[in-house]
């Protein structure tokens, strides 16, 4: 699932998962994710910063409702306690934005095959 309010990032990312092989859902918000996420979900795909609710909140309503699949962080967001934030989350990865296809693909193929 790819969770990120900008419609071209977002569909770049979902053009980047279809390329690499996954199949993929989308939405623009965390209101939008909350209502859509299940554990059925491999992994999720999450903009930091959002509203009403940014990928913070969306995380930790997520694991307030047991669910615990894998996210994986994408922000332009260069404040240094934003990793420490992600870490307490179990986040496994952040991604800097512009996100690179090489890249978000190798972190996914070792976050879902670990």
């Amino acid at each position: 699932m790819v969770v990120e309010d900008n419609d071209f990032v977002r569909m770049q990312i979902c053009r980047f998962l279809v390329d690499g092989g996954y199949e993929t859902c989308d939405v623009s918000d965390g209101e939008a994710a909350l209502k859509s996420v299940s554990d059925d979900i491999d992994l999720a795909i999450v903009d930091v910063r959002m509203e009403p609710i940014n990928g913070f909140e969306f995380i930790r309503a997520m694991r307030g409702d047991d669910i615990e699949t894998p996210v994986i962080l994408v922000t332009g967001d260069d404040n240094p306690d934003l990793l420490g934030e992600a870490s307490k989350l179990g986040v496994c990865a952040v991604l800097k934005k512009p996100v690179q296809k090489d890249r978000l693909i190798k972190i996914i193929s070792r976050t879902l095959h670990v």
